[in-house]
């Protein structure tokens, strides 16, 4: 039976902020993606849709400790690029995690979990993904900067043959990303090369046999915006690319990308985009007509009935009413549960001994910055014991790259602080005094600047604290893997209690 197909436009991203290295499968006609998410817990969100253009996450695959050891990882460390397929009635995620361990694969019967506790594999490398035909399992990863393959128990994790030898890609930096595709008698290897920065690109090869020998196709690479077509465009660093097949017989390509600001730098980290493939019987797949993708998409897609409006962003917590918090929501590699409740009170964070420095368990919890132009406001109470217990909202980039806005508990009262982390170089800004332990907070970014807002009338007035720019906090300067997270935090030797009332979050971006 054919399926209806209906002219729309939707805007990349698709998921915009800190969720990179998508890789995407089809289950009837629902859709699934899962992201990385490097030193945060619980990782490895998963996301479902049935149009490919309105995204509900629907759970963590990763969200109990026992599953995953996450300590000592920061932004370049934990979890890397996950592959989510599905096979005989069981989804796989196959993932590596790059500080403990490994590559390993978890399982489950729903995509909303549970997930299985890992199986840990032997082939090496980072970015793995299974193959699955014939009774068959292929485990393709990148070790020793090409992409091998071999065939593995899916039950055991046993290796069933020795690696082999595929393809090093075109001669382009860090092949990685392997995905297998069989299409007209033709197994077709789509890879990342470049490195996942502005030289980022898709390339592909194909072969008759699954173990090669695997030709490159002339006209590679498929996807890049290194280049003159890509070169003026808001959207940079396009690769890590994974591809499904919607039930009309109509081809999709999901990747990463990111969104320079202030000059070549990024903040909200690397996103997912959506393109259409065309892909002719025994041809080459062309993505979106001449391997680029847009801001703005005009698209067929291949679903019946309505389509609704494309989704925002936006959210708004009365933590007093909402008493659970949305899988969005993550901690720095672990949750010290005891140091997070929600009551009546509010989100109620205790402090512990780490601050956000700290390569272990600070009291912090996040969810990202999805938009260049937005606004995040808080409510809060800090019960404090010990002058230097503090309480506040954070513009998070890794430890040791971050603005830090908060209420600091001193000898006679109170200090409205601001606070500049940007490695070696330490900054406090002039302090206001107050009596009262509430604090209303406000932080707005843009392309060059945040600004920062407190106000003590209950977010009646606000007033200005101070600006910082945002290039010192991108990953260009920062590094790592991740973007920018708007969190929550309490820290401090009298283990002070930082009662989030509310948390709003708004975005405001056009192209």
């Amino acid at each position: 039976m054919s399926v209806p197909t209906f002219s729309y436009t939707y805007i990349n991203p698709i998921i915009p902020g800190f969720y990179p290295d998508p890789s995407i499968c089809r289950v009837d006609s629902d859709y699934y993606i899962v992201n990385s998410t490097f030193q945060y817990f619980p990782g490895l969100p998963v996301w479902h849709s049935r149009d490919l253009i309105n995204w509900e996450q629907i759970g963590n695959a990763i969200d109990r400790e026992s599953q995953m050891d996450l300590s000592g990882a920061n932004g370049w460390g934990g979890l890397y690029a996950p592959t989510i397929r599905y096979n005989d009635g069981i989804f796989y995620i196959i993932n590596t995690n790059v500080s403990h361990g490994q590559n390993f694969f978890i399982t489950a019967t729903d995509p909303k979990g549970p997930w299985s506790d890992p199986i840990w594999l032997k082939q090496g490398g980072i970015d793995p993904s299974f193959y699955f035909e014939d009774g068959k399992c292929y485990f393709v990863s990148n070790p020793d900067a090409g992409i091998w393959l071999c065939e593995i128990d899916p039950v055991t994790g046993e290796q069933l043959t020795e690696s082999k030898l595929l393809w090093r890609g075109t001669g382009g930096r860090h092949p990685e990303g392997p995905h297998i595709y069989k299409k007209d008698g033709w197994y077709y290897l789509l890879i990342s090369e470049g490195g996942t920065e502005h030289a980022h690109m898709i390339t592909i090869a194909r072969s008759k046999d699954i173990y090669g020998p695997y030709e490159s196709n002339p006209d590679n690479p498929i996807l890049t915006h290194c280049n003159f077509l890509g070169q003026s465009s808001p959207i940079q660093g396009t690769g890590h690319a994974d591809i499904v097949q919607a039930p009309d017989g109509s081809w999709w390509l999901v990747c990463l990308a990111f969104r320079p600001q202030s000059g070549m730098n990024h903040l909200t980290g690397r996103e997912t985009y959506l393109a259409p493939v065309s892909w002719d019987e025994g041809q080459w797949p062309i993505v979106n007509d001449n391997g680029t993708i847009q801001p703005v998409m005009e698209v067929k897609l291949p679903v019946s009935g309505d389509i609704p409006p494309q989704r925002t962003w936006d959210v708004s917590y009365d933590f007093t009413k909402d008493q659970n918090l949305g899988f969005e929501w993550v901690y720095l590699r672990k949750k010290i549960s005891e140091n997070y409740t929600l009551s009546e009170k509010g989100l109620v964070l205790k402090g512990n001994q780490w601050d956000l420095n700290s390569i272990q368990y600070p009291t912090f919890v996040a969810r990202r910055q999805q938009h260049i132009n937005f606004e995040t406001t808080s409510s809060m109470v800090l019960e404090a014991k010990e002058p230097g217990d503090k309480g506040g909202m954070t513009v998070f980039m890794d430890g040791g790259f971050h603005y830090d806005l908060y209420l600091e508990k001193t000898t006679d009262g109170y200090e409205i602080k601001l606070e500049y982390w940007l490695g070696s170089i330490h900054h406090v800004q002039p302090v206001v005094a107050t009596s009262q332990n509430h604090v209303d907070f406000k932080i707005t970014g843009s392309t060059y600047p945040y600004n920062f807002y407190y106000s003590l009338d209950g977010g009646k007035t606000y007033q200005h604290m101070g600006v910082a720019e945002t290039r010192f906090l991108s990953s260009e300067t920062a590094g790592g893997f991740t973007g920018i997270m708007l969190g929550l935090f309490a820290t401090g030797k009298g283990k002070p209690e930082a009662i989030f009332k509310s948390f709003t979050y708004t975005g405001n971006d056009r192209y």
